[in-house]
């Protein structure tokens, strides 16, 4: 399992080793799947930042919030485990997506739903691998990016190949995309796959005109739903400690009514936040702005009935 810290609890959440009893498993993922001559580094101390972020607030959890309508945690009996940090290392790729895979496996065979932070977005690729032999699984991916190259580099677990390796697992058979803008590692090629699979793309221009309820009726009700939020998803105005700030992107409503619209629908069986750079956070606000979404996530986990 994941290595304890001495930094504070994620919001809500106490320090433990095991997500037994627990209903949701918070843990850190610095390190993914490198690619040669891109460092990885730059995202390793993203979950610790988001701790620290909401450290006074949760101070406040008693009080109204009202992104949610009551209490963050609303449920006296709802008890969520932060795991701390993997033991990952930048440039062990095999190494780093095995404890990912068998650290998210344990989670979900103790009962808990899990909750990652990455890392750069190649890190839900073994996430999202561990929840094979479950029930059928619909992947919400919030993200800048559609992610569907066959390789890059000579690499083909890099994180410009999440979604397509996440369409070759057996237990995915939905895939929604949201907030696609901008120039990235797609040519037509990887459109045209990703069409031809059947992932429903939506573009952040199209929800910027018709609302976030166009990426909402792609989500079958009563699903089970994994949500994938890389943060550049969000405008660089909203976002800039990112890998990648891309102007024209989601706001925070807009990303926090998604994740909403899901929990309404279906049911938020994992999520991950990655590709969050803390030495671009100037100020904190970056940090302070996703660890607000992460705890709108554990919020609406605490009110599900199953």
């Amino acid at each position: 399992m994941a290595t304890t810290s001495k930094i504070p609890a994620f919001m809500g959440s106490k320090h433990g080793r095991t997500a037994k009893g627990a209903n949701a498993a918070i843990f850190g993922a610095p390190h993914g799947t490198p690619y040669k001559g891109i460092d990885n580094r730059i995202h390793a101390k993203a979950a610790d930042s988001f701790r620290l972020a909401l450290k006074d607030d949760a101070l406040w959890l008693d009080h109204w919030d009202f992104d949610l309508d009551g209490p963050m945690l609303p449920d006296s009996h709802f008890k969520a485990v932060d795991l701390g940090n993997l033991a990952t290392k930048a440039a062990d790729g095999r190494g780093n997506r095995k404890v990912i895979e068998n650290t998210t496996r344990t989670i979900l065979k103790e009962g808990a739903v899990p909750i990652m932070f990455g890392g750069d977005d190649s890190v839900p690729i073994p996430f999202i691998a561990a929840f094979s032999g479950g029930p059928p699984l619909t992947i919400l991916q919030i993200d800048a990016h559609i992610d569907w190259r066959e390789e890059r580099y000579g690499e083909r677990l890099g994180f410009s190949s999440t979604m397509r390796r996440a369409s070759e697992q057996p237990h995915v058979w939905r895939i929604v995309q949201a907030g696609a803008r901008g120039i990235g590692s797609a040519r037509k090629t990887e459109v045209d796959a990703a069409h031809d699979w059947g992932a429903h793309i939506i573009t952040s221009r199209h929800i910027q005109h018709h609302g976030v309820n166009s990426v909402i009726e792609h989500i079958e009700p009563d699903s089970a739903c994994l949500i994938s939020l890389d943060l550049d998803g969000l405008d660089s105005s909203a976002m800039p400690a990112v890998a990648y700030p891309s102007p024209g992107g989601l706001s925070y409503i807009q990303v926090t009514d998604l994740i909403a619209g899901v929990a309404a629908k279906a049911r938020i069986a994992g999520f991950a936040m990655v590709e969050f750079v803390p030495k671009r956070d100037l100020n904190g606000t970056a940090a302070f702005t996703a660890a607000r979404i992460a705890g709108q996530v554990l919020g609406h986990i605490a009110r599900q009935k199953n």
